[in-house]
């Protein structure tokens, strides 16, 4: 497998991509993308009731260099670019933003993979679904992590 090189423009989450401010997706930066489409999958492992607690799902998203910012909640988009989006563990169908208990500091993977096609996976899909779709289709992975404080 390929690597690919993804990254922040942070390493602490600003107010503005948490639950807290502004509750925006954020953008992500892609070094090496040679892929059809890209899906991202944000997870926070400090969930204690879950190991895997995903908080963002989203695939069919160009393979451009940059994931843009504030990609808005619901099934498909189409600006700021065209995706489509799955069902959180909080139940909603887009990206809500770190909002870890008062004095606690969690830490989120941004999962990123190059697949080899545009996934044929409804919106509203769960992280498992889209495990499911990627099988076979994965060319290129990698992923990069931020923290929340409150």
């Amino acid at each position: 497998m390929r690597p690919l090189i993804v990254t922040l423009d942070f390493l602490e989450f600003p107010p503005e991509y948490t639950r807290d401010g502004g509750n925006r997706s954020p953008r992500i930066q892609l070094r090496g993308l040679d892929a059809a489409s890209v899906a991202v999958m944000a997870f926070n492992p400090f969930i204690k009731a879950c190991c895997s607690f995903t908080p963002w799902i989203i695939w069919n998203l160009p393979a451009e260099p940059v994931v843009p910012p504030g990609i808005p909640n619901g099934g498909r988009t189409t600006l700021p670019v065209p995706s489509v989006q799955g069902r959180n563990d909080y139940g909603i169908t887009g990206y809500t933003g770190p909002n870890p208990p008062d004095g606690e500091t969690h830490r989120y993977q941004f999962k990123v993979y190059g697949l080899d096609a545009i996934l044929d996976l409804p919106p509203g899909s769960d992280k498992h679904a889209l495990i499911e779709a990627m099988r076979g289709h994965v060319l290129q992975f990698g992923e990069t992590v931020a923290i929340c404080t409150r």
